[in-house]
């Protein structure tokens, strides 16, 4: 939920004005504890101003006016701390027609939020005489918002909270671009390649329009096609299957690590075939595969290993970074993942500089130079203005993955000592997790669900159907039972709420939710 403050709320507040303030503040406490974020509308700065020095002088300050404004200032000040700032957008201003311009701003500004996201919280009668469900006073505020109405946990993956401490940045990357107005691979692009690469620590980052791009792409740089067969797990979003399929290529499946969920490299071998001409391991729910005991398969057999790391950015393997780990890694952007944008996004990873030049070429419908086309490609580009967003973001990201270990730890933890029945994620010697989702296994999995939904809880399952049992798979001849761990994985697995901002409260609620929909 968005509160939005009207004028004169702040000045009840700033100016202690007796009930008025009292009342605002009681309210404005309320949202702090519901986790609403409180927003002041940056056109509103000099009324604000203004209206507390008239509010001061009412109450009978006296002082020079500069006296009276510098009080003002670090009253303000002060108010602002851990509250969001509005910015005013073009035609917001366009309100010469309204008696009070600075109230017709507030209400034209509500437009940008759903209906039941947003709260104008006010005391001014011209405001509430608009009769509109979004403004309201702070008793009504109160009545509304009451502790048990809102013991729900908010999201499951919660990227408003995520703006909160970005949106400086967030604003000025946008701007930034929509004034140079190179939206396609923009000088935003360059520099994001640069940091990611610098991060996962190698040569080459080559960034994409999603993170199924970024498959294809490595697929068809390496010349894998039709006849051709690559190795991967049965047990993954439909992404990973699908790209080999969709260059005509076969999946052949290989079953799962049941501690992991990642590729079970033992099985690797025996799958291997005449016509096979890459592995493609899965580094699911934010965990590397066992990468070296894969590469070791693979340079016995000749064959290039693509690592689908869409769910483990962040995360390390015996010291390296997901991503660089194998001879080529790719990642997603999409927005519930660890370094998420706000759209679909994605980028390759390699030390192989002509492999590198093969899929930038790919990226732009395989061209070298303008208008001449030496292979043939995709558009594969990755948007400026995501560029942008990610930069952002990617300053903050190193906090968000160590936030991410402390919450899953201490899921484990809690879920280990209070639930028994419960399997936690198992996490290999030598490597972390990014918790992409926290993942455990549950019998009678919809009911434990259902009783959560009902404690307000969010779930979700990756994944009810591993590939070889999707119906656009069946013309390769699986059958259930080939893969007997991932199928038994997908009859129990299930996703609690993860995201950096998850508090120690939230968490606490989720388990014990969990805790008696299992073991009581």
């Amino acid at each position: 939920m968005n509160i939005l403050l009207a004028t004169d709320l702040v000045v009840d507040i700033c100016a202690a004005r007796p009930e008025a303030g009292a009342r605002a503040a009681r309210a404005l406490a309320l949202a702090e504890r519901l986790g609403h974020r409180v927003w002041l509308y940056v056109g509103a700065v000099q009324a604000l101003e203004a209206a507390l020095v008239e509010a001061l002088k009412a109450q009978g300050v006296t002082a020079s006016d500069g006296a009276i404004r510098s009080r003002v200032r670090v009253l303000l000040k002060d108010f602002i701390r851990g509250k969001q700032w509005l910015a005013a957008l073009a035609g917001e201003g366009d309100v010469f027609d309204a008696e009070d311009l600075g109230a017709a701003q507030l209400v034209a500004a509500l437009a940008r939020f759903a209906d039941d996201d947003i709260v104008l919280l006010t005391g001014d009668e011209r405001l509430l005489a608009r009769q509109d469900p979004r403004i309201q006073t702070p008793a009504d505020y109160t009545a509304r918002f009451t502790t048990a109405e809102r013991q729900a946990v908010d999201a499951f993956i919660d990227l408003k909270a995520q703006q909160d401490p970005l949106r400086p940045a967030l604003e000025q990357g946008l701007h930034r671009v929509l004034h140079h107005g190179q939206y396609i691979l923009g000088p935003e692009v360059a520099t994001l390649e640069a940091r990611l690469a610098d991060y996962v620590g190698v040569e080459h980052c080559i960034t994409a329009a999603s993170g199924t791009d970024t498959l294809l792409i490595a697929l068809m740089a390496l010349g894998i096609g039709p006849g051709d067969e690559v190795i991967t797990t049965p047990f993954t979003f439909i992404a990973t299957g699908e790209m080999i399929a969709f260059i005509g290529a076969r999946p052949v499946f290989v079953d799962i690590d049941p501690r992991t969920y990642n590729l079970d490299p033992t099985q690797i071998e025996a799958a291997i075939g005449p016509r096979t001409r890459a592995i493609m391991p899965v580094s699911l729910y934010g965990q590397c595969a066992d990468m070296d005991a894969i590469n070791a398969i693979a340079e016995r057999h000749g064959l290039p290993v693509i690592e689908d790391a869409a769910q483990s950015f962040g995360a390390t393997y015996r010291g390296r970074r997901s991503c660089g780990l194998s001879t080529v890694g790719s990642t997603s952007f999409f927005p519930a993942k660890p370094l998420g944008g706000y759209g679909e996004g994605g980028a390759l990873f390699t030390d192989d500089a002509a492999l590198a030049k093969a899929m930038r070429e790919i990226r732009v419908h395989g061209q070298d130079r303008r208008y001449h086309h030496p292979r043939i490609g995709i558009n594969g580009r990755l948007d400026t203005l995501q560029a942008a967003i990610l930069l952002a973001k990617l300053d903050r990201f190193d906090w968000e993955v160590e936030r991410r270990a402390e919450i899953g730890a201490r899921y484990t933890a809690w879920i280990d000592a209070g639930c028994p029945g419960v399997v936690t994620p198992y996490i290999e010697p030598g490597a972390t997790s990014v918790f992409a989702q926290y993942t455990v296994q549950v019998a009678k999995r919809d009911a434990v669900a259902q009783a959560l939904g009902e404690a307000g809880i969010p779930t979700a399952v990756h994944y009810p159907i591993p590939l070889h049992g999707q119906p656009a798979f069946a013309g390769y001849g699986y059958r259930d039972g080939d893969f007997p761990v991932a199928e038994a994985a997908a009859q129990r697995v299930m996703s609690l709420p993860m995201h950096p901002d998850l508090s120690e409260r939230e968490q606490r609620r989720i388990v014990e939710a969990l805790t008696a929909a299992v073991c009581t």
